[in-house]
């Protein structure tokens, strides 16, 4: 299979359907699910999210909601994790996917994630990223696309590993987070590994 050329504009959020979950574009009505995450120190400790109350998670949910479309350098499509019943019932909202538009011009995308820490260990991380890293490839035609994790956080750089991401580098002390210097690690994948891979 030959790599897309070039980043395709614009690129709306749609349902994306795997083994046991749906992707789909993050609503005002998944704030409750969203706020059972966002308020455990557990799930956001290596995010640039602070823990927040249900008003203050409900906000942040209804400003995410509004993240559908790229169209241009720093857009995001902010993608619910939805558990699907034996009989593809809609379930919770168990987290959530992020897509960003990095470059344009040279077809860069970031990817980020987060699982609400009860749902962790059983693969569904891997499940949605592996849709994600597909839809930045095929539909959106990222060149390379990178996370950029805590290395620290031991069950995302294993999950970058899972899903044949490189370690690019690291750079130290880079931030000052929730009042601690921490560590980036870059990971990422280009378009011919992934489609070579699939």
């Amino acid at each position: 299979m030959t790599p897309p050329v070039g980043v395709t504009l614009p690129v709306d959020g749609h349902p994306i359907r795997t083994d046991r979950l749906l992707l789909r574009p993050l609503t005002a009505a998944d704030a409750e699910d969203v706020y059972a995450y966002q308020s455990l120190p557990e799930a956001v400790r290596f995010l640039p999210w602070p823990l927040r109350n249900r008003e203050e998670s409900r906000e942040h949910t209804l400003k995410r909601a509004g993240f559908t479309r790229l169209v241009a350098d720093k857009d995001a499509i902010i993608l619910a994790a939805e558990l699907v019943g034996p009989k593809d019932e809609p379930g919770p909202v168990i987290g959530d996917m992020s897509i960003f538009l990095r470059s344009t011009a040279n077809a860069q995308v970031a990817v980020g994630w987060v699982v609400h820490p009860s749902r962790q260990g059983r693969g569904y991380a891997t499940e949605a990223a592996r849709a994600v890293l597909d839809f930045a490839f095929t539909e959106v035609g990222a060149h390379r696309v990178y996370a950029e994790v805590d290395p620290l956080n031991t069950a995302s750089v294993a999950l970058c590993q899972r899903l044949g991401m490189r370690l690019e580098g690291i750079l130290v002390e880079n931030e000052l987070s929730k009042g601690e210097w921490s560590d980036l690690a870059i990971y990422a994948v280009l378009d011919r590994e992934w489609l070579a891979g699939r």
